[in-house]
């Protein structure tokens, strides 16, 4: 107890019977100094109601008389694990209130790609400008609008969205610029269109790309000169809003194919913004999971569980063809059908698992020392080889000593990177539980 008022300990074993105190109120006392320490009780007495009793309180593990040396180094391993699980998940959530505490809520991501597009979007927000966005499907391309709209001058009206391929192509201009009675069957009484409840805010326009010609002409009237009419009216509207549009299609394309009209995408192409998708911003990929993971437990009642590294690593290594709105619905998924409060890999769709994998690249930042570049690219090389040094050395170029120093050196590698493998060992050789002999690096000790 004085060594825990003094010191951080992950792991701590202790045995049931003692003098001045028992297992189960070392434990109590444990839990109130230091929580987040996992604890292994051992006794020759074992019951099940002194396991029963050891769990409630909060003990990771209750082992039995006579201790088996691999079974303790097992419970050690999986009770530091865990350890490792909660800090990075503590982390995560940390991570992930800083970027909570901004305005663009949905908008979470430390990488280059997604830090560029954030620095262009603060530009455009601020200003009035028409904006393009343009990215896959999935990628969050509506989140940006409502940023960008957020982002603008305090006082502004309302967002107001679009979606041109939602509605019926004779339908699309009476829901854009309103009508009067008596414009068609059924317009019994007059409505205003979606432009005139944006004036002075955001009008949103989804999937432009794809819009008729014939509303194509009449929308780019309205850019042109901020006016209009209401279907079956005469009188001339004007009003002052921002326009924000949205594509996943190839509009120069479009352009040449003359589906889409070209003086309408410089009118809309003021300030152009590019989504990335998802496989080309891995880094964020860890707190876009923490996020939707809490989402969906708030959502569906559950506690929000753990990512298993080997998990985390199948996720980042995967292709994310529906991006983020992929990800997101994964998230729920394994929320709503966890058992055991841990995602690991079993939980994964098999498309995951063992399917397309994104391309390997790493991202070295400008002005990054070049020691801690050479770590980086290791580090990163060692985990696409899972761990196979000779591999990772033949693929750098340098001789496999330089991988071992390295290792050496870093004594242990980055959380997110996963354990490395150690050599390939005899058929008769012992259980991978053993611990270290003399001559294995000492960082794989328990």
């Amino acid at each position: 107890i004085e060594h825990l008022h003094k010191n951080s300990v992950d792991v701590m074993i202790t045995d049931y019977r003692m003098q001045n105190m028992s297992g189960i109120e070392l434990l109590e006392a444990c839990k109130v100094i230091e929580p987040s320490t996992e604890i292994i009780l051992i006794t020759a007495f074992g019951t099940v109601e002194i396991a029963v009793e050891a769990m409630k309180k909060g003990a990771y593990d209750f082992i039995s008389k006579p201790l088996q040396r691999v079974q303790v180094l097992r419970a050690v391993h999986r009770a530091l694990e865990k350890k490792k699980l909660v800090s990075e998940n503590f982390s995560l959530k940390e991570e992930l209130k800083k970027h909570m505490e901004s305005p663009g809520l949905e908008l979470v991501g430390k990488s280059d790609p997604m830090r560029q597009m954030m620095e262009l979007a603060n530009q455009a927000g601020r200003s009035r400008a028409n904006v393009l966005i343009d990215g896959e499907s999935g990628t969050g391309k509506g989140a940006l609008a409502e940023y960008l709209h957020r982002a603008s001058d305090p006082g502004t009206g309302l967002f107001v969205k679009i979606n041109c391929t939602a509605i019926p192509e004779g339908l699309l201009e009476a829901e854009l610029f309103g009508y009067e009675p008596g414009a068609f069957t059924g317009a019994v009484k007059r409505k205003k269109g979606r432009v005139e409840l944006a004036q002075e805010g955001t009008l949103f326009l989804d999937e432009v790309g794809i819009a008729p010609l014939t509303f194509q002409a009449k929308l780019l009237r309205f850019l042109q000169e901020g006016e209009f009419e209401r279907l079956g009216g005469i009188e001339t509207l004007r009003v002052k809003t921002r326009v924000i549009s949205a594509t996943n299609t190839d509009l120069k394309s479009a352009i040449r194919e003359g589906k889409f009209r070209e003086d309408l995408y410089y009118r809309l192409n003021v300030v152009h913004i590019q989504v990335p998708p998802l496989r080309e911003r891995a880094e964020d990929i860890p707190l876009l999971a923490k996020k939707f993971l809490e989402e969906s437990a708030r959502k569906n009642g559950r506690e929000v569980p753990l990512l298993e590294h080997a998990a985390l690593d199948a996720l980042i290594e995967y292709s994310w063809p529906g991006n983020i709105r992929e990800l997101q619905n994964l998230m729920e998924r394994v929320v709503v059908l966890s058992h055991t409060g841990v995602i690991a890999m079993a939980d994964l769709p098999k498309e995951i698992v063992g399917g397309t994998t994104r391309p390997r690249s790493v991202s070295i930042p400008v002005g990054l020392p070049l020691r801690d570049a050479e770590k980086k690219i290791m580090d990163e090389t060692l985990r696409a080889t899972r761990g196979d040094r000779k591999l990772a050395a033949k693929l750098l170029g340098v001789h496999p000593r330089t991988i071992h120093r390295h290792l050496d050196v870093q004594l242990d590698l980055p959380a997110e990177v996963p354990a490395v493998a150690p050599e390939p060992q005899p058929a008769e050789a012992a259980p991978a539980v053993e611990a270290p002999s003399e001559k294995a690096p000492q960082e794989r000790a328990v």
